[in-house]
């Protein structure tokens, strides 16, 4: 939601800015419309161009690199959960509530239950809590022996890790794409629409490409920023990997 309001108000910048020089030319002095200020429009907006086009790229790129490494981290968070429910079998009976509460929290992460909200990745104090209890039910183990000793004390390891990842997954959920930088991008694209009806003939054609224009950009920006959050919108990680973690334990 938060990236289609963006989006929205960079369509009614860039529309707005464009169609209100196209209909504000007409009223300028006779010395603001000479061919000299208006080869100075054109030279100051191709700079703004070229820094715009370098700006996007990164924001592509940063946005790519996010998308990439949380999905990475999703592989690797379903894999923990695998082999750390594989260690808990291996204890034993004694591990059975340790293997239905970790069947509990993936069920609730991938909203296997139609939950409202994504509780692998939003900090939800449900799943959070489902998870501690997983945790308090190993700590409750009381190895039998040397052995179930050895298991339990690797399956303590490993569920430190997969808190841990938790963790990770949460902080880096928010996004990288940096607020006050989306800001100055909209103000380039603002003054370079602006000059775009700066003696432009005033018809429906130009008027049809400064809109089309304006949604062709602000959609962009908007699968860019959806891309710098990968667990909402449109683009999202897939939860692949957690259902086939789930279908291991339930078999």
């Amino acid at each position: 939601m938060h990236e289609i309001i963006v989006a929205a108000l960079i369509f009614v910048c860039l529309v707005g800015a464009s169609l209100g020089t196209l209909l504000t030319y007409g009223k300028l002095a006779p010395h603001h419309r000479q061919e000299d200020t208006n080869t100075t429009v054109r030279l100051v907006a191709n700079i703004f161009v070229v820094m715009t086009s370098l700006v996007l790229g990164l924001m592509i790129n940063s946005a790519k690199n996010t998308f990439e490494a949380i999905d990475h981290n999703v592989h690797a968070y379903a894999t923990a959960l695998i082999l750390f429910d594989r260690t808990a079998r291996e204890i034993g009976p004694a591990a059975n509530d340790v293997h239905e509460g970790l069947i509990t929290y993936v069920r609730r992460a991938v909203n296997v239950d139609e939950t409202t909200e994504d509780p692998l990745v939003r900090g939800d104090r449900t799943s959070e809590a489902m998870l501690e209890s997983v945790g308090k039910s190993l700590n409750a183990i009381k190895p039998a022996d040397d052995q179930q000793a050895a298991l339990w004390a690797d399956a303590r390891q490993q569920f430190r890790k997969i808190v841990e990842q938790r963790w990770v997954l949460v902080e880096q959920s928010e996004g990288s794409i940096p607020p006050l930088l989306i800001v100055m991008l909209v103000a380039w694209l603002i003054l370079i629409f602006a000059s775009f009806g700066y003696r432009a003939p005033r018809n429906m054609v130009i008027v049809t490409m400064f809109v089309l224009s304006a949604f062709l950009i602000s959609a962009s920006l908007y699968l860019i920023l959806d891309l710098d959050v990968p667990f909402s919108g449109p683009i999202q990680v897939s939860d692949a990997p957690m259902r086939r973690a789930l279908a291991e334990f339930q078999q």
